[in-house]
């Protein structure tokens, strides 16, 4: 069970599709617009009835392309996500009904939780973020960095019952549904989530963010969870582009939205000329584009099988993204957005995988030719993303989660993971 964007629905195919393979039935349930991400991988598919990108695209997601990033913008992100719980709880609940166990996004984990328990089913979370509190940074949805080992922590613990707070309201009508007495202490829940005993897997590199010192034994970093891609070879079209010339420069925002899509657009293209370089741009939520022979705008293209053929990335910096120029073993120019997407930034300046961060709101032309000279010839950089890719691809994430589900499913009705 996941909800959000592509990039937290797609690691998910591919862990499933592991999970068929060692005789699970699974099924995927989440947004109803990314059931051809799981199409040919063996899962089921169990749709919610919201639509990310028409809630961005609506007024109210508008609005926040206006605001400025921070706490601030996640409070308003969440009081969008706390209007619309409520409209996914039914299809929760009916997919919850006719499952053994159920693994759980850290999107959906508060009320995956009190589905799991009322039906007294075994649970697992599965994050694709660091988002336990500790000393060693501050947490990634409020753009990593470090407010100091005690603000670090206090700033955890806090985002958590901010979290909790999107589910408050849906979750005494799915306790009275499920015959289970209302609960009379505040931050009840959130306790018993984070009791000694309950494993957390989480779907990235140790060595892209090694775990840290002051976490319970029982979070774990097993490796990423590739996406499952159908495709086996490119387009026609990109692969006719790719060897008519130098490797190009990939730029793509996944699922990011902007204000001004023409004239990011027109910029990019700028800084690519200027720099020398061809470029694949992907449309995306942003809506970029490119025109002209040296360069290719492109839809949805399987980035495992895209980014190893670039000279550099240039992306937002979600897990996802991040994840897949990390494994193609290419550098990558970040161009954070909001929430999470400045942490994995600073990661792979920190690992030197990338030049610089260049938030979006700072991104010119001459900005990003700057970033992209750097990042297509310094020989270190290129080293040193290829020596970080090769190790992450000798990972078993997966394999690490399979058999969590085969233990787990072995103790029987009861277990909460």
């Amino acid at each position: 069970m996941t909800v959000g964007s592509r990039g937290d629905v797609a690691p998910f195919t591919g862990l499933g599709h592991a999970l068929v393979r060692a005789g699970h039935e699974v099924t995927l349930v989440t947004h109803a617009r990314f059931a051809p991400l799981a199409a040919g991988a063996g899962v089921g598919f169990h749709a919610l009835p919201v639509d990310p990108r028409a809630e961005l695209e609506s007024e109210r997601g508008r609005a926040l392309h206006r605001s400025a990033g921070g706490p601030g913008k996640l409070l308003r992100v969440a009081r969008m996500a706390r209007s619309l719980v409520g409209l996914m709880t039914d299809d929760l609940m009916a997919a919850a009904r006719v499952s053994d166990v159920l693994l759980l996004s850290a999107s959906v984990a508060p009320l995956g939780h009190t589905i799991a328990e009322g039906l007294s089913l075994p649970s697992l979370d599965l994050h694709l973020q660091p988002i336990a509190p500790t000393r060693e940074f501050a947490p990634p949805l409020l753009g990593g960095g470090s407010w100091g080992a005690v603000g670090n922590r206090l700033a955890g613990h806090g985002l958590g019952v901010a979290v909790e707070q999107i589910f408050t309201p849906a979750l005494p009508a799915v306790r009275a549904r499920l015959g289970m007495p209302a609960v009379r202490r505040p931050g009840a829940g959130p306790r018993g989530r984070r009791r000694p005993g309950r494993p957390v897997l989480h779907g990235f590199s140790p060595l892209v963010v090694p775990r840290p010192r002051d976490w319970r034994a029982e979070l774990d970093i097993t490796g990423y969870w590739w996406p499952y891609d159908r495709e086996t070879q490119l387009p026609a079209a990109v692969r006719e582009f790719l060897d008519a010339g130098p490797p190009p420069v990939f730029v793509g925002l996944g699922s990011a939205t902007v204000p001004d899509p023409r004239r990011l657009s027109a910029e990019i293209v700028r800084a690519l000329r200027r720099a020398g370089l061809r470029g694949v741009v992907q449309r995306g939520w942003a809506g970029l584009a490119a025109d002209g022979d040296d360069m290719l705008t492109v839809d949805d293209v399987p980035h495992a099988l895209l980014f190893p053929r670039t000279a550099a990335v240039v992306h937002h910096c979600g897990a996802g993204t991040t994840a897949a120029g990390v494994r193609a073993g290419v550098p990558a120019v970040p161009v954070p957005v909001q929430f999470d997407e400045a942490f994995w930034a600073d990661r792979l300046v920190g690992l030197g995988v990338a030049p610089r961060s260049l938030p979006l709101r700072r991104l010119t032309a001459g900005t990003l030719t700057e970033a992209l000279l750097r990042a297509t010839r310094d020989p270190g950089l290129r080293e040193r993303a290829r020596t970080l890719g090769t190790r992450v691809r000798e990972e078993d994430g997966t394999g690490r989660v399979v058999e969590a589900v085969r233990r787990l499913s072995s103790e029987g009705p009861g277990s909460s993971g």
